[in-house]
């Protein structure tokens, strides 16, 4: 328990020296702690040592997880491939679904969010490196897919989520997410009405501060290596 608490006050620490470092707030810039595969014993422990928002990739083990922690009610992020036969599951759980990349999906969560729940908070999935193994739409697709979206009742488009490609290089870590910024901006001027930019991880969350992210998607500096 006290080495988890002390590896999430680390990942605080380096948040705090970016946007120190970078000019921004740290008010403007959440830890989303990526809880997949990990127990939910262990979300617990992280939601004791002053967690509230944790990220899974799979729909059926944010159900148990939700399931298993009882009275307890963390901020559920969906972060993972969003499978057709799984939007319910979502729909029901999560508070937010970062991965959205085509319109059948979002119409799918928009149908099953239950009746009288607040919206369901939504940010476009974008292969900001063109990468085949990566989901994502697309940039030259963004637009049309932000377009259907907007509308859809029970959801609230709230901007834009990215993995990029590897890279150990800090500039080309910044370039990047610079590019979804970007993509943002354009849309913004089209008139959306966006605040959220998903990116960065444990290796490169600070270049993804640099660049504007609102929300840092960090699981291995906060829970260790996977086994």
């Amino acid at each position: 328990m006290t080495q988890l608490c002390d590896r999430i006050q680390a990942v605080q620490d380096r948040l705090q020296a970016a946007a120190q470092r970078f000019g921004r707030p740290i008010e403007d810039v959440q830890l989303l702690a990526v809880s997949k595969t990990r127990p939910a014993e262990m979300v617990a422990q992280a939601m004791d040592c002053g967690l509230r928002e944790f990220g899974e990739n799979y729909a059926s083990e944010l159900d148990e997880k939700s399931r298993a922690l009882g009275d307890r009610h963390p901020a559920w992020h969906f972060i993972g491939p969003i499978q057709s036969n799984k939007t319910r599951l979502i729909a029901d759980t999560a508070q937010w679904a970062h991965s959205v990349d085509r319109e059948r999906i979002a119409r799918r969560l928009s149908e099953q969010r239950p009746v009288g729940a607040v919206p369901l908070n939504v940010c476009l999935q974008v292969n900001i490196s063109a990468e085949d193994s990566k989901s994502g739409v697309a940039l030259e697709d963004l637009p049309a897919l932000a377009e259907a979206v907007a509308p859809l009742p029970g959801l609230k488009l709230r901007g834009l989520m990215a993995i990029p490609a590897p890279s150990d290089d800090f500039e080309e870590q910044r370039r990047a997410f610079a590019r979804l910024r970007e993509a943002q901006e354009d849309l913004i001027r089209r008139g959306f009405e966006l605040d959220t930019l998903s990116m960065g991880m444990t290796d490169d969350l600070e270049a993804a501060v640099a660049e504007g992210a609102t929300i840092v998607r960090v699981g291995t500096a906060i829970f260790g290596a996977r086994g």
